[in-house]
């Protein structure tokens, strides 16, 4: 969702709020695309703080559809965050690598998807798992190790011993 900035610019010390739905409903990180779900409207607050500056604040509250690291069971993961930003109309700063990086707002148009989903690469966790105790996949078989074992051989061997090991089959042969 867009909100036009250019009313809150003209009113100095106004604060004024909005609710924005979010419009994206996968969001790719360039490695993988998660949908999302359970969106619920991000609340933003935009203030003239004067000087054409303007502070905007956006609470955003959803999940997403992660694999888990260990087992690849999908699991609901909820974001909730706040995020602040202050943004600068003045003309002689129009030019800076400062607008570059205000990638949310073109022109006097807030583009509140762009906002939150920026933010969101701040917040992603390290490691999703769907339980602490997640048991994983066999490394063998693949088959998922909480629903049950899968029967293959998992005796570990030293390799240390592998030169005997060799002697014995090359004994049998």
């Amino acid at each position: 969702m867009h909100i036009h900035l250019s009313d809150s610019l003209a009113h100095e010390q106004e604060t004024k709020a909005y609710e924005a739905e979010l419009e994206f409903d996968v969001f790719d990180n360039g490695v993988s695309a998660y949908p999302v779900v359970d969106k619920k409207p991000v609340k933003v607050r935009v203030t003239n703080t004067g000087d054409k500056k303007l502070l905007i604040e956006a609470e955003a509250a959803f999940s997403l559809q992660m694999p888990c690291d260990r087992c690849l069971e999908e699991v609901t993961v909820p974001f909730s965050y706040t995020v602040s930003r202050m943004a600068d109309f003045n003309e002689e700063k129009a030019d800076t690598e400062e607008s570059e990086e205000q990638a949310y707002i073109e022109g006097y148009t807030l583009d509140v998807d762009t906002l939150v989903r920026d933010e969101l690469f701040v917040h992603l966790p390290m490691k999703v798992l769907c339980s602490e105790d997640c048991r994983g996949i066999c490394n063998r078989c693949g088959a998922n190790l909480n629903h049950g074992v899968c029967g293959c051989d998992v005796t570990e061997l030293d390799p240390r011993m592998a030169v005997i090991r060799d002697i014995f089959r090359n004994a049998n042969q």
